[in-house]
Formats: C-alpha cells, sequence, structure tokens
C-alpha cells in the first residue's frame, strides 16, 4: 500500500492532482490507515499511470473519463476507443499545423527585421500591428 506521496512520486503526478483527480472521480475513493492516511493499492497506481500518460498524449479530461470507463469493459468492442484516438490525433495534428505556421511567421518576421534598432524593428512593429501578420490573416480565414 502506498501513501498519496509514494503514489504521486511512483506515478510521475503531484499530490494536489492526484487529489483533484479523486474530486473529479477519475481514481476511486480510497481507504485511510488507523492514523487515517489514504492508502493506495497497485490498481490505483496503475490507473493513475494510465491517466497520466493519455494526458501526456493530449486527451482531454472528458476521454480519458471515456477510456478508463471502457477500459473498465474488456471484453466490449475496441471501435468506441478508436472513434476517441482518431478525433485525438486529428487534434494533435491541427495543433502541429497551427504552431507551423507560428513557426513560419516568427521566421519571416526575424528575417524582415533590420537588425538596427527598435525604432525599426519588424518584430515589435508585427507583433503591434496584426494586419502585418500573415498568420493572424490566415487562422481568420481558416476559422
Amino acid at each position: 500500500m502506498l501513501t498519496i506521496g509514494k503514489l504521486g512520486k511512483a506515478a510521475g503526478v503531484k499530490v494536489p492532482t492526484i487529489r483533484y483527480y479523486e474530486q473529479i472521480g477519475l481514481l476511486p475513493d480510497v481507504g485511510r490507515s488507523a492514523g487515517n492516511q489514504r492508502l493506495y493499492g497497485n490498481d490505483v497506481l496503475n490507473r493513475l499511470r494510465f491517466i497520466r500518460h493519455a494526458r501526456d498524449l493530449g486527451f482531454p479530461l472528458e476521454d480519458v473519463r471515456a477510456l478508463l470507463s471502457l477500459s473498465d469493459q474488456p471484453e466490449h468492442s475496441c471501435a468506441a476507443v478508436d472513434t476517441i484516438a482518431v478525433r485525438q490525433l486529428a487534434e494533435v495534428r491541427d495543433r502541429i499545423s497551427r504552431l507551423q505556421a507560428l513557426e513560419a511567421e516568427l521566421a519571416r518576421m526575424i528575417a524582415q527585421d533590420a537588425h538596427t534598432t527598435i525604432a525599426d524593428c519588424r518584430v515589435i512593429e508585427v507583433l503591434g500591428n496584426h494586419d502585418l501578420c500573415k498568420h493572424h490573416d490566415h487562422a481568420e480565414t481558416a476559422h
């Protein structure tokens, strides 16, 4: 049995996060020791590791909840899990696309910078005037 601190260390999750996951029902309520200390078994450790890994992959908490629920039903089809994973992959690809656009805009701003004085600094100029930023023009037409 693990205390909350040891559980957090073993899973790489901070204690307030564990308490939050308990509060929102992602982790079950556990028993307490004679000293009124929470004690966690390996099942909770494994569940917490699952949650952490899913969060590291960017899954929102609602999807983590659904994935946990599905993982508790091993005899069911994996189709629902695949649907959630496909949706997350699309979100990651969208994020990558937006980051690439940001990268290109930053590179463009820097390349156009005369490296002289702040008064002539293209980065400052573009940040101060959204009309000069190609990224914003692209983002507004894309949405």
